[in-house]
C-alpha cells in the first residue's frame, strides 16, 4: 500500500444521488464514520465532508451531498446544493463524481445519472438495493448498464458493505485525472423536450438491461422455467411494483383511519421518551453542576471570582449540557424512523392540513418535540429541505409549551387554585391546547405575510419518494447522533454560554455596598443568600427591571417580578428561583420551597399601590405571558445557528415578547373589569 503523501494536494470525491438511494451508506463506508458535517457558505444547507480512509491508500476528501433529484433546482435550497456539487466554495471542483442509483427504481434514479453523465466526465455509478430487486425476481445486467451509460458501474451491498473495495479500485484507476464540468452549458438538457427525452432512454436502458434474477440455488430446470416467465413477465410494470412486504405493511400504516392512529401513538411514543426518558438524565445533569457550582464556591471563596465560576461559568456550561440527553433521544428516535422508511410515511400523513398553513408534513416531528424542548425541536426541523418551511417551523416551535414552562405553571397554578389539583390539571390541558392553536393560528398568519416577515419566497413542493421498509443500520444511527449532539455543543454551546456570562454580569454587579450574611438552616447547610437576593436588588438587572417598570405597571407587577423575567433568559424555571431570591424565601417550611414561595406571593405588596401584588388577574397574566414569550437564551442560541442568521430570533423576540405583552395586558385587565382580582 503506497503511503499517503502530506505534500500533495488531496482529490475531491463527491457524492451525488436522489434521497434514500444508499448515497450516505457509501460515504459511511469510505470515510470509516468519521466525518464532520458543515453549511454550504451563505446557507443553512448541510453536507458531510471527511477524509477517504488512510487504509485505502487513496489522497483524497469525501463530500457527501444533499440528495436531489434533477438537477434542474426547483427551490434556492436545490440551487445551492446543485451549485456547490460542482464547485464548493471552500473544497473547489470536484475530481471524481459517485452517482448512487437505487436499482430497485432504477428508471426514475437514472434521469439524474443520465444528467450527471452529460455534464461531467470522470463519473462512477454506484448500484444500491440490489437485494430489493431480486425480491421481485428481477436481476439487472451490469456489464450491459456499464456499456448503456459509457462509464464504470459498482454494485454496493449497504448490509455488509460487499462491494466497497471493488469501488476504491474504481477510484484508484480514475485518481490522477480531473473532472471537466460544462455545467453552466448544459441546463437545456434539464427541463423541456430534453427532459422527456431522458426520461424515455432511461425507460429503454431500464428494459435493456433487466434480467431474470437466478438464485444460485436454482436447478438447471427451475433456471430454464425462470427464464421462459421472464420474457413474458420482466416489463415496465413489474419493475415499478413496490415490495411485496412494504405493500402489506403500508395498507396498515397508510390506513385511512388506522394509518392515522398509529401515527399519533408513534409521534406520543417520542414525544414520551424525550420527556420522561431524558429527565432523570437532565437531572443527573443538574445535580452534577450543582455539585460543581458548590465546590467551586467553597474553594475559589465568596467573592467575584467564586460567584464567576460557580453562577456564571459552570452555570453556564451545565445550561448547555442539560438539553443533550433529550437531544440525543430524539434524533436517536428520528434516525430509527427515518432507516425504516416510515418517517417519510409520517409526513405523507400531515403533509396536507400542515400545507394550508404554509408548513409540510415534515414539520410535525419538530413541533411535537417542542412540547419536550424548543432546543432539539428547531434543530430536527433541518430535515425539512424547503427553506421557507424550515423558517416557518423554526418560527413557531418556542410557542409550543416546553418542559421548562411547567415549574412555572406548577407554581402558578398552585396559587390559582390551592390545594386542587383537579382544576390545576384541567387548567394545564387548556394552556397546552391554546399553545397548539395559536401557534397554528400564527404559523398561517406569517404564512400569507412570509415574502416580508421571513424575507423568503414561496416556492414549496412537498415531493418525497416512500423508500422499501428496511432493518435500520444502528452504527448508522448512531453515529448520526452523536454528530447532532456535537453539533449542539460546538455550534449553539458558546453562545448559550456567552448569554449566561452576560445575565452573570448584568445580576452581579455593582452589588450591594457591603456584603450581607447567608443564612443557613438548623444543619449549617446554606439554603438562599441574602447576600444574593441583596447583590440582585443592587444590580444592573435590578437597574433594567426598574427602567422597565412604567411597562410593568398597566398588567398589575413591579419592578421585582421584571427583573426575574429577565432572569428566566437563561432558562424559564429560573422564574421560580428568581422569586425565592428576591421576595427572601429563606427558611421552607418541613422542605416545602414551593409553599414558602407562594407564603410570600400572598403576603408580597406593591411598593407603590400598597395593593397585594399577585392576584388572580396577575398571576393569570402571567401564566398568559409565559405562553407566548420567548424567555430562552438557549432557543435564541439555537434559532441562531439553524436559521443562518439574526433575522429570525429577533423576529422572535420582538413578535413574541410584545404579543405576550399585549395578550397579558388584555388578561390582567380584562379580568379586573369583570370583578376578578
Amino acid at each position: 500500500m503506497n503511503a499517503i503523501s502530506e505534500n500533495v494536494k488531496p482529490k475531491l470525491i463527491t457524492l451525488v444521488g436522489p434521497p434514500n438511494s444508499g448515497k450516505t451508506t457509501v460515504f459511511n463506508y469510505l470515510s470509516g464514520l468519521k466525518y464532520k458535517t458543515v453549511n454550504y457558505p451563505g446557507a443553512t444547507i448541510e453536507y458531510s465532508f471527511s477524509p477517504l480512509l488512510n487504509s485505502f491508500g487513496i489522497n483524497a476528501n469525501l463530500l457527501d451531498s444533499p440528495g436531489i433529484v434533477s438537477l434542474d433546482a426547483s427551490s434556492p435550497d436545490e440551487k445551492v446544493t446543485i451549485e456547490g456539487l460542482f464547485h464548493n466554495k471552500k473544497y473547489g471542483t470536484p475530481d471524481l463524481l459517485i452517482v448512487t442509483v437505487d436499482v430497485s427504481q432504477l428508471s426514475r434514479h437514472l434521469l439524474l445519472a443520465s444528467q450527471i453523465l452529460a455534464t461531467a466526465e470522470n463519473v462512477i455509478v454506484v448500484l444500491t438495493m440490489r437485494d430489493l430487486l431480486q425480491k421481485k425476481g428481477i436481476d439487472i445486467n451490469i456489464a450491459e448498464l456499464e456499456k448503456e451509460l459509457g462509464c464504470s458501474v459498482i454494485d454496493i451491498d449497504g448490509r455488509n458493505g460487499n462491494g466497497i473495495e471493488k469501488l476504491v479500485e474504481s477510484i484508484k484507476l480514475r485518481h490522477g485525472l480531473s473532472n471537466k464540468i460544462t455545467f453552466g452549458e448544459s441546463t437545456e438538457l434539464f427541463r423541456g423536450k430534453a427532459l422527456l427525452k431522458i426520461y424515455a432512454r432511461s425507460g429503454e436502458i431500464e428494459r435493456n438491461v433487466l434480467i431474470p434474477f437466478m438464485n444460485p440455488d436454482f436447478t438447471e430446470e427451475e433456471k430454464i422455467k425462470r427464464v421462459n416467465d421472464g420474457l413474458n413477465v420482466l416489463n415496465q410494470e413489474m419493475m415499478n411494483k413496490p415490495d411485496a412486504r412494504t405493500i402489506k405493511i403500508d395498507r396498515i400504516f397508510l390506513h385511512r383511519f388506522w394509518g392515522g392512529i398509529i401515527f399519533i401513538l408513534l409521534m406520543g411514543l417520542i414525544f414520551m421518551s424525550i420527556f420522561w426518558i431524558a429527565s432523570p438524565l437532565m437531572k443527573l445533569v443538574d445535580v452534577l453542576f450543582s455539585y460543581m457550582s458548590r465546590e467551586s464556591a467553597l474553594l475559589f471563596g465568596n467573592n467575584w471570582v467564586g460567584n464567576l465560576f460557580a453562577d456564571g461559568v459552570i452555570a453556564g456550561t451545565g445550561s448547555v449540557f442539560v438539553f443533550l440527553p433529550q437531544i440525543i433521544i430524539l434524533f436517536f428516535i428520528m434516525g430509527l424512523l427515518e432507516d425504516t422508511g416510515y418517517l417519510a410515511r409520517g409526513a405523507m400523513i400531515v403533509d396536507k392540513p400542515l400545507s394550508k398553513l404554509g408548513l409540510n408534513g415534515r414539520s410535525f416531528v419538530p413541533l411535537l418535540s417542542g412540547f419536550a424542548c424548543a432546543i432539539p425541536a428547531i434543530m430536527a426541523a433541518r430535515t425539512i429541505q424547503n427553506k421557507k418551511e424550515r423558517l416557518l417551523t423554526i418560527f413557531i416551535i418556542p410557542l409550543m409549551s416546553c418542559s421548562a414552562r411547567l415549574p412555572v405553571y406548577s407554581l402558578l397554578l398552585a396559587y390559582l387554585f390551592p390545594e386542587q389539583p383537579f382544576y390545576s390539571g384541567i387548567t394545564l390541558a387548556i394552556i397546552y391546547l391554546f399553545s397548539v392553536t395559536i401557534s397554528l393560528i400564527i404559523a398561517g398568519i406569517v404564512n400569507r405575510f412570509q415574502s416580508k416577515i421571513l424575507k423568503v419566497e414561496d416556492n414549496s413542493a412537498f415531493i418525497m419518494e416512500l423508500p422499501a421498509y428496511r432493518l435500520p443500520k444502528l452504527n448508522f444511527v448512531f453515529k448520526s447522533t452523536l454528530s447532532n449532539a456535537g453539533q449542539y455543543l460546538k455550534k449553539a454551546g458558546p453562545i448559550i454560554l456567552s448569554f449566561s456570562l452576560i445575565l452573570w454580569v448584568l445580576s452581579y454587579f455593582p452589588g450591594p455596598s457591603a456584603p450581607v450574611a447567608p443564612t443557613v438552616n438548623k444543619a449549617g447547610l446554606e439554603l438562599t443568600s441574602n447576600n444574593k437576593t441583596e447583590r440582585i436588588a443592587s444590580s444592573y438587572a435590578a437597574k433594567i427591571g426598574s427602567f422597565l417598570e412604567p411597562a410593568m405597571q398597566p398588567i398589575g407587577m413591579d419592578w421585582r417580578i421584571g427583573v426575574s423575567l429577565i432572569a428566566t433568559f437563561s432558562a424559564r424555571e429560573v422564574f421560580v428561583s428568581s422569586l425565592a431570591l428576591i421576595f427572601k424565601v429563606t427558611e421552607p417550611e418541613n422542605d416545602d420551597i414551593q409553599g414558602s414561595i407562594l407564603k410570600a406571593m400572598k403576603s408580597a405588596k406593591n411598593e407603590k399601590t400598597g395593593q397585594n401584588l399577585f392576584s388572580t388577574s396577575t398571576v393569570a397574566g402571567l401564566i398568559v405571558f409565559f405562553v407566548f414569550a420567548l424567555q430562552c437564551m438557549s432557543t435564541i442560541a439555537i434559532s441562531r445557528k439553524e436559521s443562518g442568521s439574526w433575522r429570525v430570533p429577533m423576529l422572535q423576540i420582538l413578535f413574541f415578547t410584545s404579543t405576550a405583552y399585549i395578550f397579558a395586558f388584555l388578561t390582567v385587565n380584562g379580568l379586573r373589569l369583570i370583578g376578578i382580582n
